[in-house]
């Protein structure tokens, strides 16, 4: 899709959409009468089409993950370091497929969409997603493509979850399930962040039980709470502490007055910054599908068995500062892997910027996930 090409990166790229008028049934029971997926798309479908790879988003993400909407557009895809000619997933071997999953707020049928039966916005009344969810609409996407096999499935932190989801309910669709900084299910102080900061959000003045923007307010201070908590996490001490230390933005310590530390200043920018382009429903609603996430759940709580009809080969990678999704959790994954007789490489990367560090060019990591990549392209080019 890319209209120009400067250097490596993958150039100028268009949103697309595909609408599905029928009626779709999510695992809560509930069911939205059609929807809408936002998606873009990176390099060249082969005439075999079997060189596509799907890279699945985390909580904050959307379908932009390489390439510039513009030449005045000053920042990349999210993953713009990582996706294009040359780089690890590159796009002159792979057709790139990134999108939007559904209860999004960047184009995709979410909480600020129209819900069709009523005229007036979902809002809170939008309902529950799970990553299975996400899965199936990715399938119905992919269909709707001409494409019927991945060679990839790739993603990070809650992207990789779907890459596991997607490996246990299409066996024969994913040739390589790519799982990266992520955790078989969450534990107990992850989902509780994940509450703090739900209730950052419910408990600001504005959010009016999420029918905020029929009232033409936004709860941006229990939204930017919520953001700064959760950047916290996805941080590491060593990595604050190199990048700020104990640093005064403005202020004199000595006298306690007007004092502002630059990890302050750093966290307010964040927190501000992303309450004006993200969601509130949205942010409760994916925090949610994070929670309930637990594909042994349906065997008994045995992951083993949840894996056994996975054919895709894995590749399972976490970094050594992640205390989010420690590498204990990524082990894990592979552990159960092993015992349900799977193919399986895994990595742990010495790093020290926490969870992040799966968004970063951090050249170890970028080595083994080029050399895997670097693997599939020419099993789909023999």
């Amino acid at each position: 899709m890319a209209e120009e090409t400067p250097g490596n990166s993958v150039g100028l790229v268009k949103p697309l959409s595909q609408r599905f008028d029928s009626s779709f049934t999510l695992q809560s029971g509930a069911t939205l009468p059609g929807f809408e997926v936002v998606y873009e798309t990176y390099g060249r479908l082969n005439e075999k089409r079997n060189n596509a790879v799907l890279i699945c988003h985390a909580l904050s993400g959307h379908h932009h993950a390489a390439g510039y909407h513009s030449r005045e557009d000053a920042r990349p895809g999210w993953w713009d370091n990582c996706i294009g000619p040359g780089k690890p997933i590159d796009t002159d071997d792979f057709f790139v497929l990134s999108l939007n999953n559904l209860g999004g707020c960047h184009g995709t049928t979410g909480p600020t969409s129209i819900n069709p039966d009523t005229g007036e916005i979902y809002g809170p009344t939008f309902p529950t997603v799970t990553v299975k969810d996400w899965v199936q609409t990715q399938h119905m996407l992919a269909e709707a493509l001409g494409i019927t096999t991945f060679a990839a499935v790739i993603g990070g932190s809650l992207g990789g979850m779907q890459a596991m989801q997607w490996a246990i309910d299409y066996p024969d669709r994913v040739q390589h399930a790519l799982l990266i900084a992520c955790t078989p299910k969450l534990s107990a102080q992850n989902i509780a962040f994940n509450e703090i900061a739900r209730f950052a959000i419910s408990s600001d003045p504005e959010f009016n039980e999420g029918h905020y923007q029929t009232s033409g307010v936004n709860p941006e201070r229990g939204l930017g709470l919520a953001r700064m908590v959760g950047h916290v996490t996805y941080l590491s001490d060593d990595s604050m502490g190199d990048k700020f230390g104990r640093e005064l933005k403005s202020g004199d310590i000595s006298l306690g007055q007007d004092v502002e530390f630059q990890v302050e200043s750093y966290l307010h920018y964040q927190g501000e910054t992303f309450s004006k382009i993200f969601d509130a429903n949205t942010y409760i609603l994916m925090t949610r599908a994070l929670d309930y996430f637990d594909p042994a759940r349906e065997f008994d709580d045995d992951l083993v068995r949840a894996l056994a009809n996975a054919r895709a080969k894995f590749f399972v990678a976490s970094f050594t500062s992640d205390w989010r999704f420690a590498p204990e959790r990524s082990g894990a994954i592979v552990d159960a892997l092993i015992a349900a007789g799977k193919d399986v490489v895994s990595t742990t990367i010495e790093s020290t910027h926490g969870h992040d560090s799966f968004l970063l060019p951090i050249p170890r990591y970028f080595d083994v996930l080029r050399a895997y990549m670097s693997r599939i392209a020419r099993e789909t080019a023999s």
